[in-house]
């Protein structure tokens, strides 16, 4: 796609002001509000100033999806899915403009975030069956003249919380099915690129969902404190990192809420001898600097088993590496990287480079010295139109000699860097993977079936890919990681999700056959059938 010519650096305008939106419309921050920079990451340019929320503005907007919730939990299952139909339409008819949205304030380029679009768009078909989702159970006859049957019932008010790597996505994974079953949404996404999920709640409205059943209030800690504390929300999904994320479940769960919190991750890929080592690092590639590398499911750690493997894989990541190319997601060609989200995240991930190489790790490929946008090796960069960047860039990286205990094995960078950690055998490899305290994905390339068939019973890990990079399952399974990777026991989308947005209801009836059933007297035993 064609850099955008209504980019701030090109055109010279100002900012613009991204509030809230709120009861079927768009609302600007209170008078005297804080405000946080939204930044273009290609140019490195200021493009948006968001509000941030007050606690006030927050109990405003939960009053406002409290007094809604009810008449859209009582609108019959078949009509909620009209409006999820709708929204899938909507949602394809502005595919490009939501993933044009996600590059210019997230960085990721435009094919990567038109996917992000479709993995969500599938959250929201799901949800589209929810009248069979939600039917319950029935038990004809558990006693002499007694039935039994459940019901789902909406939880009342839910909101998510979203981190900046998934704009569209990650609130696709929550809001389409907790509204479907009937409850009231509030969503605060990241202050680092929260435009996407304003358009979100435009067609939502465009969709027919009535005002204040779909809120979006922007905001930082203030904001996600009233969320977890006020007793009118009763349910929080959040996704981020995990000590972000082991906090907002202790403090929703002390608060009386159903709180599903996914965290960190730093995902392995074991290598077997036997794998095709060129599919491998194509797989690779993609997995670990795919998004430059912002992903919970981005594989961070290779696991090559055995010395040859070992230098075969990181002399072709090594060689293709040097062919990555990186700059503005929006460009036309396309690069296969685009920049980080911040400066500051930036180089925090180029901080990790130093730290493994202190710790006797061997920096195979550093990043900071690539081919990139404002680089000292650029050329004359064709990603930016030719003109001067400040751009969040940095390059891929790769280290070697990787050893567990190492922080860069240890700790989550999140950005475009792979270490590799050498095993001796299978055994070893699948011990330093259920090492970790992170558990959220992992995959295993192999020809081998009884490898690959071991592997997924004995690893210790939520999602498993064998000879699949990123094994993220579909919107109709669930989502989530285990250990310290996943908070609460339900996990994202699919059959958990709609336990999570609903509260189960047993009803257990005998009806009298008539006269001849009267003055049987109280019963003071334990009630069997």
């Amino acid at each position: 796609m064609a850099i955008n010519p209504d980019d701030p650096l090109e055109t010279g305008d100002a900012p613009v002001a991204i509030g809230h939106f709120i009861n079927g419309a768009s609302v600007s921050g209170a008078a005297g509000t804080r405000t946080a920079p939204v930044y273009n990451p290609a140019f490195g340019v200021r493009t948006g100033t968001v509000a941030l929320a007050s606690a006030e503005e927050v109990q405003a907007v939960i009053a406002t999806a409290s007094a809604a919730q009810k008449a859209w939990g009582d609108t019959p299952p078949l009509r909620r899915a009209r409006v999820m139909f709708r929204f899938k339409e909507l949602i394809e008819r502005d595919h490009d403009r939501l993933a044009a949205c996600i590059t210019s304030e997230h960085g990721k380029t435009f094919s990567d975030a038109k996917g992000e679009v479709t993995r969500g768009l599938e959250v929201v078909e799901f949800a589209c069956g929810i009248p069979h989702l939600i039917k319950g159970e029935h038990s004809l006859n558990v006693g002499s003249g007694v039935d039994s049957h459940s019901m789902q019932q909406p939880v009342g008010v839910c909101a998510g919380i979203t981190p900046f790597n998934f704009p569209v996505m990650v609130p696709l994974w929550m809001a389409p099915v907790a509204l479907a079953c009937g409850n009231s949404f509030i969503l605060k996404p990241s202050e680092k690129d929260p435009s996407a999920a304003l358009v979100l709640a435009e067609l939502l409205s465009e969709a027919g969902l009535p005002d204040g059943v779909f809120n979006v209030v922007n905001g930082d800690k203030e904001a996600v404190d009233t969320l977890l504390t006020d007793p009118r929300v009763g349910a929080i999904s959040f996704v981020g990192s995990t000590p972000i994320a082991e906090a907002i479940y202790a403090k929703g769960s002390a608060h009386g809420k159903r709180v599903q919190a996914l965290g960190g991750a730093k995902n392995h890929a074991v290598v077997m001898p036997d794998a095709d080592i060129d599919q491998t690092i194509d797989a690779l590639m993609g997995a670990a600097y795919g998004s430059a590398g912002e992903r919970c499911m981005a594989i961070s750690v290779a696991v090559p088993v055995g010395q040859e493997t070992a230098e075969r894989l990181v002399t072709g990541l090594k060689a293709r590496l040097e062919r990555l190319t990186v700059g503005n997601g929006l460009a036309d060609p396309e690069p296969e990287m685009g920049p980080l989200v911040t400066a500051e995240h930036r180089d925090r991930v180029a901080s990790y480079l130093d730290i493994g190489v202190a710790e006797g790790a061997e920096l195979v490929v550093d990043g900071r010295t690539g081919d990139f946008p404002g680089s000292a090796n650029a050329g004359q960069d064709e990603t930016t139109g030719g003109k001067e960047t400040n751009g969040f860039f940095i390059g891929g990286s790769l280290f070697d000699h990787v050893r567990p205990g190492m922080r860069i094995h240890a700790e989550e960078i999140f950005g475009p860097v792979l270490s590799v950690v050498r095993a001796d055998d299978f055994d070893e490899a699948l011990a330093i993977v259920n090492g970790h305290e992170f558990a959220n994905g992992t995959a295993i390339f192999t020809r081998d079936g009884d490898a690959a068939r071991t592997y997924t019973e004995r690893v210790e890990v939520g999602m498993v890919g064998v000879n699949v990079p990123i094994p993220v399952p579909m919107a109709f399974h669930s989502f989530g990681g285990w250990k310290r990777s996943r908070f609460g026991i339900l996990h994202a989308h699919g059959p958990d999700a709609v336990r999570f947005y609903t509260q189960m209801k047993t009803v257990t009836s005998r009806w009298p056959k008539g006269v001849r059933d009267a003055g049987s007297g109280s019963a003071f035993s334990m009630p069997t059938m």
